[in-house]
């Protein structure tokens, strides 16, 4: 029986081990968390799918190489929505308890981008009622859960290109251990807590997986084109689900005035709104006019939201809001199979880049991304895993990465890596947000070649060995230094504007690049990226 590694416990993770799992495989699913804080439970919209009269599969279709401006891959996407249908009917075999309309059907709204209501929702906790639902059945199941473990590095054979399994710092004990395998799969998320306080995602969206998938000797794809949300709460970046919008919720800015297409694609709405702060001042989101009966059935987290976090109730008033770092469009690049560039390593989510979402996701995809992906990835890394058996030979992988561990918790600390990862968010935020130019991107890499040269002297304040979150928030804090600097590169490299990655000095998109990704790898240790069709 082939042993099938998953390091993640998010919806890609989940979906992942049940179809390994259904494919004979033993499978071990590696958390840094307990799975159900994942952030799948911060996808509120939808899950897309063409489920009655009035809409196509070849629509959606259409509406996703719109959104992804020329990045989506027609046959990678056609793959995803003619198995939407499917996918929303496995979540509904297993009891993702959708919301349903007078007829007794899965009920569906229209969201940012899409030509006709397909978002299939459950009210506005989608993202969390699968991922419970997606636990609970890899629970039945009797998977393996080793939560609490903080991913160190992939273990390689190099000599033939081949995963072997993980290192992992076991959090509870503070020891490095190693988890080996004959197929790992990285389903670990973005890297949105990037942007800190101007992100929608949690503190622990670190890119984690897609910076030890680079050390590893993957390729990574667009790291550039990061998906900024127009509704953010205004003072804490929580998300305000695309579904208000959906359901016709208006946009209104500071002479409360409708400015834009509430339904338009996530790209132009969030610059149209960012404008409109940079003018105004404010921009607000109405959903008075809905009704609290609507609200209260339909909108029930987005009204508990902004009564917690902006202490107003939006059946009476208006939702200040501003756009927030959302999803990371870029990620690891694997193949058709879900396989990356190193033999046996697969990734799938948001970490993955399966070059459906290109430039600009279409709100209503990530859900049903992680389904369809997942279902395929899990079932290929059970099957590589049987064909072909990793080597038992020792690996010198656990012995580096428990010594780097040992230097880590020598670093003084005489720096607060804290201060300067706030410093990284503010000036991601400012340079390497909606609107960037050469100048500011230039300047990110300033500061983060500065914070390089003084990492050794922003070690954990904490030295004991059980429980260290300081120590893992550091190392956490590593992965985000060596992914913003691709990030900032990459975006300098990409010398035009399209979806999600706006250049203010270059605001036209350039034919030339049609089609052209920006890929980023490690040769020796050295960073390297091209622009690639």
């Amino acid at each position: 029986m082939a042993k099938v590694l998953i390091i993640g416990g998010g919806g890609a993770g989940l979906v992942s081990a049940l179809s390994a799992h259904e494919a004979g495989a033993e499978v071990v699913v590696m958390t840094k968390t307990l799975p159900t804080r994942s952030q799948t439970s911060m996808a509120q919209g939808g899950m897309n799918a063409v489920l009655g009269e009035g809409d196509s599969v070849a629509n959606h279709i259409a509406d996703t190489l719109k959104s992804s401006a020329g990045l989506g891959n027609e046959k990678q996407i056609a793959f995803m929505c003619e198995n939407a249908l499917d996918a929303v009917r496995w979540c509904n075999t297993m009891g993702l308890p959708f919301s349903r309309d007078a007829s007794g059907e899965i009920a569906r709204r229209r969201l940012g981008g899409a030509s006709a209501p397909r978002a299939c929702y459950a009210q506005d906790y989608t993202g969390l009622k699968l991922l419970h639902t997606l636990y609970d059945q890899c629970l039945k199941a009797g998977i393996t859960f080793l939560n609490e473990r903080f991913l160190l590095n992939i273990i390689v054979d190099e000599q033939s290109n081949r995963a072997l399994g993980a290192t992992c710092l076991n959090i509870p004990t503070g020891d490095v251990e190693e988890i080996r395998a004959e197929s790992v799969i990285l389903a670990t998320g973005g890297y949105g807590a990037l942007y800190g306080r101007h992100s929608t995602n949690s503190v622990g969206s670190t890119g984690d997986g897609i910076a030890a998938a680079i050390r590893a000797g993957a390729r990574l794809a667009d790291l550039e084109f990061i998906q900024f949300h127009p509704t953010a709460l205004k003072s804490s970046s929580i998300l305000i689900s695309e579904s208000a919008r959906g359901a016709g919720g208006f946009l209104l800015n500071a002479k409360e005035e409708r400015f834009t297409d509430e339904l338009g694609p996530r790209d132009v709405v969030a610059r149209a709104i960012h404008d409109e702060i940079v003018s105004g001042g404010a921009v607000y989101l109405d959903i008075r006019h809905l009704g609290e009966k609507f609200i209260a059935h339909e909108l029930p987290q987005e009204r508990k939201l902004a009564q917690i976090y902006e202490g107003i109730d939006p059946v009476h008033d208006l939702i200040p809001i501003k756009p927030a770092a959302h999803y990371s469009m870029g990620g690891i690049e694997v193949n058709n199979e879900c396989m990356t560039s190193v033999s046996g390593l697969f990734a799938v989510g948001e970490c993955a880049n399966h070059k459906t979402h290109g430039a600009n996701r279409l709100g209503g995809n990530s859900l049903l991304e992680l389904v369809v992906f997942g279902r395929h990835c899990g079932k290929n890394a059970a099957e590589f895993g049987e064909n072909k058996a990793a080597s038992a030979l020792e690996n010198n992988q656990i012995t580096k990465d428990t010594n780097y561990v040992n230097e880590v918790m020598s670093f003084s600390n005489q720096i607060d890596f804290y201060e300067k990862q706030e410093t990284l968010a503010e000036v991601f935020y400012t340079n390497v947000g909606l609107v960037r130019d050469n100048s500011g991107l230039n300047a990110a890499l300033d500061v983060i070649s500065q914070i390089k040269k003084e990492l050794p002297l922003m070690g954990p304040k904490d030295k004991s060995k059980i429980c260290n979150t300081n120590l893992v928030e550091f190392i956490e804090f590593g992965n985000k230094i060596e992914l913003s600097e691709i990030i900032a590169i990459s975006a300098i490299n990409r010398s035009e504007s399209r979806g999600a990655h706006y250049r203010g000095d270059v605001p036209a998109r350039d034919d030339a690049l049609f089609g052209a990704h920006t890929i980023t790898w490690k040769e020796d240790g050295v960073l390297c990226t091209n622009l690639m069709k």
